[in-house]
């Protein structure tokens, strides 16, 4: 068939404007791929929806990961009328999974859920791995490697192996080469690949390397294994880590032991000031650590957006809260009791029962939670098995700087050379010019405070309530005790010794049977040497 010149010209004119047409489109229809291929999903057999997913995964669309994590778990909606897709995050919210709005007064009713069923569920699992292990978030990616150890599931060997190769953190990598090594060694095509990944999961620590390998020498014991055998190879690594988890422990215990040394410490070495100068038992100094803890509650309570800093201001303010308190006390009542030990004891521990129950009627008799900052918050991960909670750490490094202070305070300020001097010889210190009943007060002020400070620490490892003072009250004189009246490297190493023990001795005869052990064995101790470890020096230290 031929054409003239003049029908040429509208058939040409018509191939020019379709060619338009698909151009300018093209761009655009690029931008709406998701929504279309949202649309195609809703309405698609499962066959097709495979295929859907697979199509998401690859689009470039910061939208694709909550897309995909709403069809995983089964709350992907199309509302009826819109043809808006939203993931419901709640009984009557949501959020628009396009735009990314939230969105609140929906009825489940006027939406209709995008199917799902097990095979698509296996498949967007490894896709979102894949996704993860692509983000460009460093801690996302380690969360995903780290995920990554809990599957058994050879089909996700080559995303692995394309995530390693692409990975550009070291640790990451290291995961994923765990990953690899787990699944070759549970999968692999003969025994040589499967003995040499065994062995490079040779002192791996993960519970999920001791799964893989349990699971691969379960079929024969170990003495019955032979030599060169694959279950030989994994009964040797599982006795290798054995070994280290043992090892790890003893560091954990350690750590722990420590931990519970540094808040004995704490609640000890102010009972320890005004025990060891005034010869005052202080039955109201749990209480003292009480109100640290409720100060630390009540500015978390007004200040609700600063809790990342909220304890700088609490530490100074528990110390002047709990310091103006004792120093109250002693100019009230215990300055009238000094050489009346069992009146002052008495006259304390009804402070003690006042003080809790003030704090029920203001507070409440129950439990308040106090929040631990972002910096505090998580662990230190050493190896696969042992992590170190910053929380503990941090108290550790706290209680060692007050104690450092307080030794500086003693050593190096007048207040101190005053404070020694009382403890030494009261009469000779009065004979000198030095007010001893003020020195008295003071100190009495300090011990409180440094107890107020004490429960700022407490406060980020247990609730704060109106008996919060009670559960460390007789600790702390033990530690006095043990440690060696008033002397406070002996508080120090008596906080750390009982500490340990206690927490290498819970293991075996239980937290109970723990503490009688320790008190039998500080009455014990006590009976061979009535001083403690370090007996204080000086004219009155005898009397």
């Amino acid at each position: 068939m031929r054409f003239t010149r003049e029908a040429q010209w509208p058939l040409l004119t018509l191939l020019l404007t379709l060619f338009l047409m698909l151009g300018l489109s093209g761009p655009a229809r690029a931008a709406g791929d998701l929504e279309s291929a949202l649309s195609e999903l809703a309405k698609a057999n499962f066959t097709r929806k495979s295929q859907l997913v697979d199509e998401i995964a690859r689009l470039e669309d910061p939208r694709v990961s909550p897309v995909l994590t709403a069809f995983l778990d089964g709350a992907l909606y199309q509302h009826k009328s819109s043809r808006a897709f939203v993931a419901f995050s709640g009984q009557d919210k949501g959020v628009n999974l396009l735009s990314g709005e939230s969105i609140e007064g929906l009825k489940k009713r006027d939406f209709r859920k995008v199917a799902i069923n097990n095979a698509l569920r296996g498949k967007l699992r490894g896709i979102m791995a894949e996704l993860q292990l692509r983000n460009p978030s460093l801690e996302t990616r380690r969360t995903a490697a780290r995920e990554m150890l809990k599957s058994q599931d050879a089909a996700t060997l080559p995303l692995l192996k394309r995530a390693r190769e692409k990975e550009t953190d070291g640790d990451v990598r290291d995961l994923l080469a765990i990953s690899i090594a787990q699944l070759n060694a549970l999968h692999g095509e003969d025994d040589e690949i499967r003995i040499a990944a065994i062995r490079q999961l040779d002192g791996v620590l993960y519970p999920e390397v001791r799964v893989v390998l349990n699971k691969v020498a379960a079929s024969v014991s170990a003495a019955e294994a032979k030599t060169g055998t694959v279950e030989a190879a994994a009964h040797e690594a599982l006795k290798q880590i054995e070994g280290l988890i043992s090892l790890n422990k003893t560091a954990e215990n350690l750590y722990f032991g420590i931990s519970l040394g540094s808040v004995l410490l704490l609640s000890a070495v102010g009972l320890a000031i005004t025990f060891g100068v005034m010869g005052v038992i202080n039955m109201a100094h749990g209480e003292m650590m009480m109100l640290g803890a409720y100060t630390t509650f009540v500015i978390q309570q007004a200040f609700p957006n600063a809790i990342d800093v909220s304890l700088f201001f609490a530490i100074p303010a528990a110390f002047l809260v709990a310091g103006g308190v004792g120093v109250l006390i002693e100019r009230g009542i215990i300055r009238h009791l000094y050489g009346r030990p069992l009146e002052t004891l008495l006259a304390t521990f009804g402070i003690s029962l006042v003080l809790q129950q003030a704090v029920r009627t203001i507070f409440s008799p129950l439990n308040q939670s106090v929040s631990t900052p972002s910096w505090m918050s998580g662990t230190l991960e050493i190896n696969g098995a042992l992590a170190l909670t910053y929380n503990r750490l941090y108290i550790i490094l706290f209680s060692l700087c007050v104690l450092a202070g307080l030794i500086l305070l003693l050593k190096k300020t007048l207040f101190g050379l005053q404070m020694r001097a009382v403890t030494q010889n009261r009469r000779m210190a009065s004979s000198m010019g030095i007010r001893t009943g003020w020195v008295d007060a003071l100190t009495f002020g300090l011990g409180s405070g440094i107890a107020g400070v004490a429960g700022v620490a407490l406060s980020q490892l247990t609730n704060v309530g109106p008996n919060l003072g009670q559960a460390y009250i007789i600790d702390s004189f033990m530690v006095v005790v043990f440690g060696g009246v008033g002397n406070l490297m002996g508080t120090f190493i008596g906080a750390m010794s009982l500490g340990i023990a206690n927490k290498f001795l819970e293991p075996f005869a239980g937290a109970v049977l723990a503490k009688i052990l320790i008190l039998v064995f500080i009455i014990l101790y006590i009976q061979k040497y009535p001083r403690g470890m370090f007996a204080l020096k000086g004219r009155s230290a005898g009397d």
